[in-house]
């Protein structure tokens, strides 16, 4: 629905990645305007309560930025907004209403859209909130931190058709007034405090997509009311206390695609019955207590019975049924080109699980915006991510051309959230294209006019030869500030071919020189290197001219002719990924045989200087918490949702930066690989990281996975529990804690002499157990036995929510022989990597790489094993 006209104005600057700071105050001054979008920018500090004057306005979406603060109370004076989005953010405090404010959010009477998830908001959601004259239709206030009760009041707004509240932390029993929302489509109360009876839904006919998992309901069988919800998709009540059989009507629902129930305590005989839904497409019974099943003919799909004692029987033991799934989720390409416009399409809320059978409606409609125009498209890539959001990728592919221009995408593409118009099918969706790297029209005419204007100078007045001179140079000039990598080949060194960039700035000398003070030593930060041969690498801080943008400046020192393909290859990476949870390339600087990266400042340094006490900042358990969280969040976005996926290949602890709010960030991609998606299993490649943190799989079969960044991952765990180096005084943290490890102790009590005593005085550690478990996994011998980093994401999410240690997490299988060997010749090799001859080389150098180069031996022994 298009709100504007001639009279009316509508402003739409979403995914501009460089335009962010504040939001000006100002803005209540465009009292005309309908639409305001601001998707996917980087603002940030406080949305202002000048807002509240747009009086006019309809649309407003400010979701994923960086705002903060608390949700201005004045939004309540847009009484003719329809679509309020604000998800994403930062935002804090509770939600405002008239009664405690004056103005509030349930004065909103119009708004359909009510997207608030994904911030930081606390505090009870008010009963004051909803009302009978409300016509809410989407209201998505999951991963949050709000507690208390579901309010009573939820029931009156009977045109709900999604409620999403998951992943928060209230408490108490479910209303029941919640029964009378019989338009709802999908319920997700899962990752709660919920207590009493399971919600009776009896009468939701509508009811697509349920998720209760994760609460404490009261024990039970599977509650009569639920064969009476016929309409259902998707069921997933995991760890649900529920006990007994599971009725085998339960699988005849018509359109049931998925049915999760793991980790409750169904026993006795699985009987799937014969009369089973032919939408059926998998069933996760995960961890019961099943002693036998009766095997359908009827069904040919996934059944999942892992940690089931029926298991144990020879007969299912080596089959499908008793192993853990694969990842799934692909989806084929239509199109295929060099430079597409691309980026996936999120849906927050979809009515269904099985994707495939569910593309045909986002796939005709996309046809329906694209038709009439000179392109091509496919969608592929789907999945269900970590948060219960669809992802599908979306690549749109020129015809004839090899380029889009910016006017074709901004006349072609208005794929807003509104304009998708999915939301019936799939929930509210966005799209989240990535940044486009244009093609630099060039003006041959220009060119050749002052070649020959030149030439004819030359020749006319020979006297002026001079100024020829002083043309050519600026000639010259402007072809480097056009192509800053036009002498990558003479710089020396095997470098590969020059950097390929999607959006990078390139600085000039002299910009840099000047807000260095000249690299004055009182503006130095700190030392590194490309993949550290030596201490090549001085980093700087400096503010850029505009007066406002601090940044951290890393330059090769002079001389030094480490580092090319490092430094190529990370400008390459990070012009490519932009995650909150990652550091963010400002620019570069390849001039006079200078290397420079220009990166956001970081103000609390490295996890391993906060960690050691060089900083004065205090990380208690919980804090170390999150920020293995936001580390873990980084990684998965470069394993699962980077196009190509990318290996870091150098996880450790001074890779990770810590801002003003302790937010984690990953850092330095010179040692990472961009993997093509078939082949993120195995790449062939000479070993590259650092010693301590290097996954003993990959140093001995040379073959990298993306699990090798989470055996690395793993020992930065060790390391937050510890604030030890992962190698101190010839011992290696992951073989200290497995030594101090007892299994039979609950409390780990053995590990205590291990444990950094600043986290023991925190009292109670939340968590502790199942962090140490989690821990161990990730730094199992063989790859297969380790998670993935999505699954590490959603561990820590839940420990996070957990107040007090609960349940044992399985026990890490046995290793076989061969992986004992392995890890018996890995540790010696770290002991070697401590005793250094009276030359200065370690003498595990000789050992590792007497068939390898210098440069990958000093790549491996980098300085996260001082």
């Amino acid at each position: 629905m298009n709100h504007c006209n001639e009279i009316y104005e509508c402003r739409d600057l979403s995914y501009n990645r460089n335009l962010g700071g504040p939001l000006p105050q100002s803005i209540g001054n465009l009292k005309q305007l309908v639409v305001l979008r601001l998707i996917g920018c980087k603002f940030g500090d406080r949305i202002p309560i000048e807002v509240g004057n747009l009086l006019n306005l309809h649309v407003l979406s400010l979701n994923s930025n960086q705002f903060a603060g608390e949700i201005p109370a004045s939004l309540g004076r847009l009484s003719n907004l329809t679509w309020l989005d604000l998800a994403g953010n930062q935002l804090t405090g509770r939600l405002p209403t008239s009664s405690d404010e004056g103005s509030g959010l349930d004065q909103l009477l119009n708004t359909l859209h009510l997207h608030l998830n994904k911030n930081q908001l606390s505090g009870r959601i008010p009963n004051s909130l909803f009302s009978s004259n409300m016509k809410f239709i989407h209201v998505l206030l999951d991963h949050n931190n709000f507690t208390g009760e579901i309010p009573e009041s939820i029931g009156l707004v009977r045109s709900l058709e999604i409620l999403r509240l998951d992943n928060n932390y209230l408490n108490g029993s479910v209303p029941s007034s919640i029964r009378n929302l019989t338009l709802l489509d999908a319920l997700n109360l899962a990752n709660n405090k919920l207590i009493g009876p399971m919600p009776n839904l009896t009468g939701m006919h509508a009811l697509n997509y349920l998720d209760l998992s994760n609460n404490t309901f009261d024990p039970s069988e599977v509650p009569e009311w639920l064969l009476d919800v016929q309409n259902l998709t998707t069921l997933i009540i995991e760890s649900g206390r529920l006990h007994g059989e599971v009725p085998p009507s339960l699988f005849s629902f018509p359109q049931l695609q998925q049915l999760r129930l793991k980790d409750n305590a169904f026993g006795g005989t699985l009987d799937m019955g014969s009369n089973i839904s032919h939408q059926l497409e998998m069933v996760d019974l995960r961890n019961n207590a099943f002693t036998s099943v009766t095997l359908s003919s009827n069904y040919n799909n996934s059944i999942i019975l892992v940690g089931n004692p029926v298991c144990s029987n020879a007969q299912l033991h080596e089959t499908e049924y008793c192993h853990e799934p694969q990842d799934s989720g692909s989806g084929s390409s239509i199109t295929d080109c060099l430079h597409p416009y691309e980026g996936p399409i999120v849906c927050r809320a979809p009515s269904f699980s099985d994707v495939s059978r569910n593309l045909a409606p986002m796939a005709n409609r996309i046809a329906s915006m694209v038709n009439g125009t000179p392109v091509s498209f496919s969608l592929q890539n789907y999945f269900f991510d970590g948060d219960a959001y669809l992802r599908v990728q979306l690549t749109i592919c020129p015809s004839s051309a090899k380029h889009f221009t910016r006017r074709e995408i901004l006349q072609w593409f208005d794929l807003s959230s509104q304009s998708l118009a999915l939301s019936e099918i799939y929930g509210p969706c966005y799209f989240d294209p990535w940044q486009y790297s244009f093609r630099r029209s060039v003006n041959r005419g220009l060119i050749a006019g002052i070649v020959v204007g030149c030439v004819a100078a030359v020749l006319a007045i020979a006297g002026l030869g001079s100024y020829a001179l002083w043309q050519k140079k600026r000639a010259k000039k402007a072809i480097i500030l056009q192509n800053p990598f036009a002498s990558w080949g003479s710089t020396g060194g095997d470098a590969g071919d020059a950097p390929q960039l999607r959006l990078a700035r390139c600085f000039s000398l002299d910009e840099l020189r000047k807000c260095t003070d000249d690299f004055s030593k009182d503006n130095e930060i700190g030392s590194g290197g490309y993949g550290k041969a030596c201490d090549d690498l001085i980093v700087y801080k400096a503010t850029l001219q505009d007066g406002k943008t601090v940044v951290a400046i890393k330059r090769s020192q002079k001389g030094s002719k480490q580092g090319g393909v490092e430094f190529k290859t990370e400008i390459e990476m990070l012009s490519r990924v932009h995650h909150k949870n990652l550091v963010d390339l400002v620019g570069f600087c390849f001039e006079k045989g200078e290397r420079m990266l220009v990166y956001e400042y970081i103000s609390n340094g490295t996890l391993t200087e906060n960690l050691s006490g060089r900083r004065r900042t205090q990380l208690d358990w919980k804090r170390r918490l999150h920020v293995a969280l936001d580390a873990a969040k980084g990684l998965a976005y470069l394993h699962e949702l980077a196009k190509p996926p990318i290996i870091h290949r150098d996880v450790k602890s001074s890779n990770i930066l810590l801002d003003d709010d302790l937010a984690a960030k990953v850092a330095d991609f010179g040692l990472s690989m961009l993997v093509d998606d078939g082949n993120l299993g195995h790449v062939s490649t000479s070993v590259k990281g650092t010693m301590g943190y290097l996954d003993p799989e990959y140093f001995m079969t040379q073959q990298l996975t993306a699990k090798s960044d989470v055996y690395s991952f793993g020992v930065v765990m060790l390391e937050l529990m510890t604030s030890r180096l992962p190698i101190q005084k010839g011992k290696y943290v992951v073989r200290e804690v497995k030594a101090g490890l007892d299994e039979k102790d609950a409390e780990f009590c053995g590990l205590k002499h291990m444990i950094d005593p600043s986290i023991l005085n925190d009292g109670c550690i939340v968590g502790f157990r199942k962090f140490v478990e989690l821990a161990l996994r990730c730094v199992e011998d063989a790859s297969d036995d380790r998670p993935t980093m999505s699954e590490i994401v959603k561990e820590i999410e839940t420990m996070l929510k957990d107040d007090k240690l609960k349940g044992n997490s399985a026990s890490s299988s046995s290793s076989s022989s061969s992986d004992a060997g392995l890890r018996q010749t890995y540790d010696e090799l770290l002991l070697l990597s401590r005793e250094v001859n009276s030359d200065g080389v370690h003498r595990s150098d000789r050992y590792l790489f007497s068939d390898r180069s210098e440069t990958d031996a000093c790549a491996v022994l980098d300085r996260g094993s001082e």
